[in-house]
C-alpha cells in the first residue's frame, strides 16, 4: 500500500474546474492519522492500494486525496 510520507506535498484536482488544485503538505503522521503543516488532524483511510485522506470533509463533491499522486 502507499503511504503519506512527512515533508512531502500530494494534490489533487477539483472535480468540477480542472484548473482548481487542492494540495496537503504533511507534517507528521501515525498510524492512523496525519497532521499537515497547516496544524490540522486528518483521519486516514484506504483506496485501489492507496491511503486516502479527505482534507475538507465528506460530501458527495468532496475532494479526496491520495498517496500515490
Amino acid at each position: 500500500m502507499t503511504a503519506f510520507e512527512p515533508g512531502k506535498t500530494y494534490k489533487t484536482r477539483s472535480i468540477c474546474d480542472s484548473n482548481c488544485w487542492f494540495s496537503i503538505t504533511v507534517a507528521s503522521r501515525t498510524a492512523k492519522t496525519l497532521k499537515t503543516v497547516e496544524g490540522k488532524t486528518l483521519r486516514i483511510g484506504s483506496y485501489d492500494g492507496a491511503e486516502t485522506v479527505k482534507p475538507y470533509g465528506s460530501y458527495s463533491m468532496a475532494p479526496v486525496i491520495s498517496a500515490d499522486r
